[in-house]
């Protein structure tokens, strides 16, 4: 991993350090074993140990430490595939159902942070914006499509009623979404973990998951430990390759980049973005930022698909923040960070069982924040008997990537630059 992506976030910076949990010792016993303290193992963790399991977490390193506290924070409905995708793969009755879902996916944040009082910094609202004619298009038609085949109202903002809140001369106008938002994600995380182990689940951290044993009592074994488990959950999405391998070759991990400037101040950070909303341009290599509680502007972007170190990755970084705010030409990010993110080739999530022990989640695609959350939940569901909604996801198709372990990267960095020349150009 390069340095950026090792860089400490701002996010874990601005939370009160926390003794570690003790890594797994010897030998254990749980009904479910979970693999990752990230939004979709805690999720299910928590799901779980209400219902009176036994619930045992395992985290390689912190809980959190992968995209589920690294990421840009923003709070979506659906999926990274998009809707008309959606549609074109499920079916108009199954899409409209997945995305209802995906709603709930966001109403459980709501739910749980109020019932576990988890102070998360949550912020209504996120707009989608463009910066081309074509785009401005492709919105209006999203929106028209959002409206009729979802019921899901958004509201088109021209460039004027956009300027009002949003002050960057780069965007011809926006689809803003009331529903959505943004939070912090580690002190979300940190919360869902407090609120598991109230509940009854344990959590060992700096306990990597070195090998999964399959069988009807499967055993997930680290470098101090084995875990005897009647159920397991593999939650660690782009960070847990080599557990599974015909999961590996459906997924594909992807660096994105997050910086933050230094505070700001409440007047010119609210003179930046005047309502508090996220916002994400329509690029395929797009830009995303929004406003943090302490009034940084926390900007990202700059996604490769190559695994490779990012060449002077602050000055374009930098660069592309002040195309958007040209007023904050001068200032730098005091933190920039970096993560992995995992991809499905059709960017549609990828939930099911490898057998009936091994459950999965994964396939974020970029879009993870409610619906991993969703994902905890309908996994653990299924583990008590409720299986139907794991189901419906498990039909969607996918694919594995071409070019096997030596050429799929290569190959996904040369598609994807193809998609930026496009947003250069057209």
């Amino acid at each position: 991993m390069d340095a950026a992506h090792q860089a400490r976030p701002w996010y874990a910076a601005s939370v009160p350090e926390r003794p570690p949990q003790p890594p797994l010792e010897g030998e254990a016993r749980a009904d479910v074993g979970i693999v990752g303290a990230g939004f979709t193992g805690l999720s299910a963790a928590l799901e779980l140990a209400q219902a009176g399991l036994r619930v045992v977490v395992l985290e390689a390193e912190r809980v959190g430490a992968g995209a589920s506290g690294r990421n840009g924070g923003q709070v979506l409905p659906g999926y990274g595939c998009g809707e008309a995708r959606l549609l074109a793969l499920a079916g108009p009755a199954q899409a409209r159902l997945l995305f209802d879902w995906s709603r709930e996916g966001i109403a459980l944040i709501h739910a749980r942070r109020r019932a576990h009082a988890i102070a998360c910094d949550w912020c209504d609202g996120h707009a989608t914006v463009a910066l081309k004619p074509r785009q401005v298009t492709e919105l209006l038609d999203w929106q028209r499509l959002l409206q009729d085949r979802f019921d899901y109202p958004v509201e088109w903002w021209p460039q004027e009623r956009l300027r009002a809140s949003l002050a960057s001369p780069r965007y011809l106008g926006g689809a803003f979404d009331p529903g959505a938002g943004h939070l912090h994600p580690l002190k979300y995380a940190l919360g869902l973990a407090d609120a598991a182990q109230a509940a009854g689940a344990r959590l060992h951290e700096g306990s990597r998951v070195l090998r999964l044993q399959r069988g009807p009592r499967p055993v997930l074994h680290t470098a101090r430990g084995r875990l005897r488990c009647d159920h397991v959950v593999l939650a660690g999405n782009a960070l847990g390759r080599g557990l599974a391998p015909e999961l590996d070759a459906r997924i594909m991990p992807v660096g994105s980049f997050v910086g933050a400037t230094a505070p700001l101040g409440p007047e010119r950070a609210a003179a930046l973005v005047g309502n508090g909303m996220a916002v994400a341009d329509c690029n395929w290599a797009l830009d995303y930022f929004r406003l943090s509680a302490d009034h940084r502007l926390l900007f990202g972007g700059r996604a490769s698909y190559s695994n490779l170190p990012s060449p002077n990755l602050r000055a374009v970084m930098r660069r592309r923040m002040w195309r958007v705010f040209p007023q904050l030409r001068g200032v730098d990010f005091e933190y920039l960070w970096g993560g992995y993110i995992d991809i499905s080739r059709n960017r549609a999530p990828d939930w099911g069982r490898l057998d009936p022990s091994v459950y999965y989640a994964q396939g974020f695609s970029g879009h993870g924040v409610a619906a991993s959350n969703l994902a905890g939940k309908v996994l653990a569901e299924a583990i008590l008997g409720q299986a139907g909604r794991l189901d419906a996801y498990a039909r969607l198709p996918h694919r594995r990537f071409p070019g096997g372990r030596l050429l799929r990267t290569p190959l996904l960095a040369a598609a994807m630059a193809w998609y930026k020349l496009r947003d250069a150009l057209w």
